[in-house]
């Protein structure tokens, strides 16, 4: 592998696996496509464009003319697949965004590929081709019910969850039918440096941090994995490095934590690291909400064939990565301040909404 296309890579995941293989990977050339939308920032890759290596490309994933003349321009032998619309909340608001980015780029990203690389390297031994999915796209465990496991059925429950299982099904028929090489990584919910404030544990620091209400839905029990976001950019080099092409992959935190208590150890961290904060102590924050539409109960990963195969597991448990994530929060507050200036929610819902 020489040169690395990473399409979503100014988001969250996608700038923290950018500094991870700047560190870890010997590519020639580490190229960049991000389209810059309300979570995607220039400021994820301040350090990580000052490597020789690294090039950045404004665009969409949808735009075939563009992603066509990245693959020529740049001779793209590995491309990883970060750029999604991926939040829930917004999917059921609008959820034509999420067919477009997540479907039709998707097709638009494996379509150039395969023409490519038909040309470049028949045999298929020197070109790979990965894909970011989720655990979401197995729907909602019982409480009894076993992990998910590779082998699981898929049955998502949202316009999100939905149009990444497309995207999954996409990527395993250009295997089987173009036997391009391709692998998949169904990750549980990560977390950790440059979270968009939006997802849950940003969203309760940032708004403990304002002594705003700190939002749960419904009784707050839904039960979800939590991956610390390094270890998750682990898995993926080792997935690109040793896995074999065709399979899927689950990537989790090995850990199953309701969100009340999740929520209730963030705010325990602020007591201790902010004992003077006006809002101490910031559970009082708490405030339970009307559940959202169709939010699934349970997900629990079960992560023994990467274990067994790559000889991967996670390094981080919760406790030591929440307490990592909110030290760097309170440490980058001019990152927190550039990421709010720059589209509010409200601004990304007066464009993107689709009146039903």
């Amino acid at each position: 592998m020489k040169n690395i296309l990473i399409t979503g890579g100014a988001g969250f995941i996608g700038s923290n696996f950018v500094d991870y293989i700047i560190k870890s990977a010997n590519f020639d050339k580490i190229i960049i496509l991000d389209k810059l939308t309300y979570c995607g920032s220039l400021e994820n890759l301040r350090e990580s464009k000052k490597d020789p290596r690294f090039v950045f490309i404004r665009g969409d994933i949808c735009d075939k003319n563009l992603v066509k003349h990245i693959f020529h321009q740049y001779s793209v032998d590995t491309v990883v697949n970060f750029a999604a619309e991926t939040h829930v909340d917004r999917s059921i608001l609008a959820p034509e965004t999420f067919i477009r980015t997540n479907i039709l780029g998707t097709f638009n990203l494996l379509e150039n590929a395969r023409k490519y690389w038909e040309k470049i390297s028949p045999s298929s031994s020197k070109v790979h081709f990965h894909h970011i999915s989720t655990d979401e796209v197995f729907g909602s465990l019982q409480k009894n019910e076993a992990p998910f496991t590779e082998d699981s059925k898929y049955k998502p429950n949202s316009p999100y969850s939905a149009s990444k299982a497309s995207c999954d099904h996409f990527i395993h028929a250009y295997f089987q039918t173009y036997k391009l090489p391709v692998t998949i990584s169904n990750c549980s919910n990560n977390y950790g440096p440059r979270q968009f404030p939006e997802k849950l544990i940003p969203l309760m620091v940032f708004n403990a941090l304002e002594g705003k209400p700190i939002p749960v839905y419904g009784d707050g029990k839904q039960i979800r994995d939590w991956l610390y976001v390094e270890d998750h950019c682990d898995a993926i080099l080792q997935i690109m490095k040793n896995g074999k092409p065709g399979e899927t992959y689950n990537v989790g935190g090995d850990n199953q934590t309701p969100n009340i208590e999740l929520i209730y150890s963030v705010c325990e961290i602020l007591d201790e690291l902010l004992p003077n904060s006006g809002y101490f102590p910031h559970k009082n924050l708490v405030t339970f909400v009307t559940d959202r539409p169709g939010h699934d109960r349970r997900y629990a990963t079960d992560i023994s064939k990467i274990n067994r195969e790559l000889n991967w597991k996670p390094k981080n448990n919760l406790s030591d990565g929440l307490r990592a994530t909110i030290q760097w929060y309170l440490s980058n507050t001019e990152w927190v301040r550039k990421i709010k200036q720059k589209n509010s929610y409200q601004s990304w819902l007066k464009k993107n909404y689709i009146k039903r």
